[in-house]
């Protein structure tokens, strides 16, 4: 019997994507059916009653919606955060969830060198800006954006410098990378911080006032990470007590109104995370998930399962 996929994207793949993810599934002989930019919750407790794989992108996949999907056997979130997955649901019904790492690495990363000119020219508004050329670049979490963000600033003649208890200095330093041994160096040393750390227990609000606070006068924080990293309140009170401090981020704090409106030209928020925004990281995300899938079911293959 042929296994039923559903896409389930509220924001939509791209076209191309989307015609190429059906191709590879057609091959397989496997049944797509899409649920595109859909406003409902409701619509994708119905669509997914009898799936046996679902790909999402932003979306959800809370306990709710696992609940209404008794044939589920695999998630795959095509990106590489995973926390719209609810882990611990999922693993009570012995379903595999997984993400696709590296395919958006390029684009995120794109984007964290373009905040970075954007700040650095005032948001391209007249006055006098600055260069990123011997300017020192502080990476937190050097892991796939991480080192991607690393090789496109070596182009712009930045220094790079990257904090991660959870990758082997041997490596960093092997690819011309300082490696700090505290991540309160890493944010004394940096003229621009770029924060590629994931959203859970332990990073939540992490990035808090006395870190932000050791920051290099002039100092930038670029966030392509998750809004949740940043503890509002420090966030609020450095701009407050730092005029030189710059902040950049995708997606917008709780608190963007007021930041915009008083900070004006030292911050900017996207208003929708765009990070993984292009139909280059749409292809590539969107034709791992849908081949992670069939490996799943065909080999038992289970190599970017996340909740192990």
């Amino acid at each position: 019997m042929s296994k039923k996929v559903l896409l389930a994207t509220d924001k939509a793949f791209a076209p191309e994507a989307v015609s190429g993810i059906q191709k590879i599934f057609d091959e397989a002989g496997y049944e797509l059916v899409k649920l595109e930019n859909y406003t409902d919750k409701a619509d994708l407790l119905k669509a997914v009653a009898d799936a046996d794989a679902m790909i999402i992108r932003s979306d959800k996949a809370t306990a709710e919606v696992i609940a209404a999907a008794p044939k589920l056997k695999v998630i795959v979130r095509a990106g590489a955060g995973y926390d719209n997955i609810d882990l611990a649901a999922a693993t009570a019904r012995d379903i595999c969830a997984m993400n696709t790492p590296g395919q958006n690495s390029n684009a995120v990363a794109e984007l964290a060198i373009g905040m970075m000119l954007y700040v650095a020219r005032n948001k391209f508004t007249k006055g006098i800006g600055s260069e990123l050329r011997d300017k020192v670049l502080g990476i937190h979490a050097y892991g796939n954006v991480g080192r991607f963000v690393a090789n496109i600033a070596k182009g712009f003649g930045m220094h790079i410098r990257a904090f991660d208890p959870y990758v082997p200095k041997a490596a960093m330093e092997a690819e011309g990378v300082y490696v700090c041994d505290t991540v309160e160096e890493l944010y004394e040393t940096s003229d621009y911080v770029s924060l590629h750390i994931p959203a859970n227990a332990e990073t939540t609000r992490s990035i808090n006032k006395n870190l932000l606070f050791k920051m290099k006068n002039g100092a930038a924080l670029i966030n392509t990470a998750r809004k949740e990293v940043v503890c509002e309140e420090g966030l609020k009170l450095m701009f407050a007590e730092r005029p030189d401090f710059k902040y950049a981020t995708d997606v917008a704090p709780d608190c963007h109104a007021e930041l915009l409106e008083t900070y004006g030209l030292r911050y900017h928020g996207t208003e929708k995370k765009m990070g993984a925004g292009t139909g280059e990281a749409n292809i590539n995300a969107g034709f791992a998930a849908a081949r992670q899938i069939i490996a799943f079911f065909e080999k038992g293959d289970r190599t970017f399962q996340v909740n192990r």
